[in-house]
């Protein structure tokens, strides 16, 4: 699943290379999502690599190959189609919750995937709901998220797994927190707090700590509880 940025992204590739036969630069796709810098160029085109949709050729300038499409291809349709969009509607992430049952379980809505990784989009929209122990939640509203990537592997938090998250905007540092960069992309990470700075932290070798500054990071929940499921 691409999120809406990410998908743009590959349209514009996709036609770009059909009109002219070579790739868009950076700063032109820069320019075609209104981003102020290259580094959230940088971020999709990664994701786009991992996920299999596009390849770089070496040793060549403005290398990118498109190795398939999406399910639903739409056409770039301009400027306007680029805006953030985390929580479907906007806002911060809530969740739907029913009253306590009789059983000491409550109802918390799935509401779509969120990298331990490489960024996307967190929060779509509600996608199903499952019964979730009261002992595992207490006070406050909380969701459910998949995860889906390995950065988080040596934290006990696979691909596939559900991760219960409480709403919230604040988060202690060595907390592991949904965290949106640049108000573009969330993902799930340790946060830490450097001076000024802040840590988004893996817990994978193969994957770096990055540095934001404290105007690039907006944490929107904090991990409360895992739920596994074995096929």
């Amino acid at each position: 699943m691409l999120t809406k940025k990410q998908h743009e992204l590959l349209m514009f590739i996709h036609e770009r290379i059909q009109e002219t036969g070579v790739s868009p630069s950076f700063d032109e796709m820069k320019e075609a999502l209104d981003l102020a810098s290259k580094s959230g160029i940088h971020r999709l085109i990664t994701a786009l690599e991992e996920r299999g949709f596009i390849r770089r050729l070496a040793h060549r300038a403005r290398a990118l190959e498109v190795t398939r499409m999406p399910d639903e291809a739409t056409p770039v349709r301009g400027r306007g189609v680029f805006r953030p969009e985390v929580v479907e509607g906007g806002g911060r992430p809530m969740a739907v919750t029913t009253t306590t049952a009789a059983n000491d379980t409550r109802e918390l809505s799935l509401m779509g995937k969120i990298a331990a990784g490489t960024p996307i989009a967190a929060i779509e929209h509600e996608t199903a709901r499952y019964p979730v122990p009261e002992s595992m939640l207490g006070a406050g509203e909380h969701y459910i998220l998949e995860i889906e990537g390995d950065s988080m592997i040596e934290a006990g938090i696979l691909n596939g797994d559900m991760v219960i998250i409480k709403s919230t905007d604040t988060a202690n540092s060595g907390e592991i927190v949904v965290a949106l960069v640049e108000g573009e992309e969330a993902t799930l990470k340790r946060l830490r707090k450097k001076g000024g700075s802040i840590a988004l932290e893996p817990a994978n070798r193969a994957y770096e700590t990055r540095i934001f500054g404290p105007d690039q990071v907006e944490v929107q929940g904090k991990l409360v509880g895992l739920i596994r499921r074995y096929h």
